[in-house]
């Protein structure tokens, strides 16, 4: 009988993985929205204000203010994912910020000076699913590590 050991030692738990991916998926959306093309009307771009025309993939409305927030969050994610519990608290704590945004944003108006970040409807229901989709992530996903190696 052979016996095939692999060590957990560095594997990441479920939900670990669920914030690293979120947190490199906020990390790439924050740079994307510095990249002429991808973010259309990028001339438009203001630092803070419902007035910046600029969007990325021309559909999402963004600014200078909102694109250091994406990758804020990004930055935050891969770091707290160091942990389980540090990765639980970046989804949990990240998708009630996110509920909280997809609330203003439906509570201000778009052409209020309010919407400083600012906010569109597609941005408004983004929000919205990522925050129900954080807060899932972190509820439901285990945080102890799934052991690799089996025995034959």
């Amino acid at each position: 009988m052979t016996t095939h050991t692999h060590s957990t030692r560095g594997a990441l738990s479920a939900v670990q993985q669920a914030a690293l991916l979120v947190g490199a998926v906020f990390l790439l959306v924050g740079i994307l929205g510095f990249i002429p093309g991808i973010t259309t009307d990028y001339d438009t771009m203001e630092f803070a204000s419902h007035d910046s025309g600029a969007e990325l993939l021309g559909i999402f409305q963004v600014s200078i203010l909102h694109n250091l927030v994406h990758l804020i969050f990004g930055i935050a994610g891969l770091a707290m994912s160091r942990t389980a519990s540090g990765a639980r608290t970046f989804l949990l704590a990240g998708g009630a910020v996110y509920l909280v945004l997809w609330l203003y944003g439906l509570i201000v108006g778009h052409d209020s000076d309010a919407n400083f970040l600012p906010m569109n409807t597609a941005d408004d229901w983004l929000h919205f699913v990522l925050g129900v989709g954080m807060i899932a992530l972190g509820a439901l996903l285990p945080g102890r590590r799934t052991p690799t190696s089996r025995r034959m």
